[in-house]
């Protein structure tokens, strides 16, 4: 067996570089993100309707 591939085979085996892993962690943590501000957008959908729909009415009444 050569001796650089030994070498090399043995520096990515323990090498301690976790760059992937912190790339890894930011996806998953702006997806958990995404994942709450959905939920969020989803659960408060009505009640957010309801008042834009009670603050036009009052702008309307007010401005007739």
């Amino acid at each position: 067996m050569n001796i650089f591939v030994l070498k090399t085979w043995l520096q990515t085996k323990l090498a301690t570089d976790e760059r992937g892993a912190n790339l890894v962690e930011y996806v998953l943590l702006v997806a958990l993100i995404a994942l709450a501000v959905i939920a969020a957008v989803v659960f408060l959908r009505g009640e957010v309707s309801d008042k834009f729909n009670d603050a036009g009415t009052q702008i309307q009444n007010n401005g007739a």
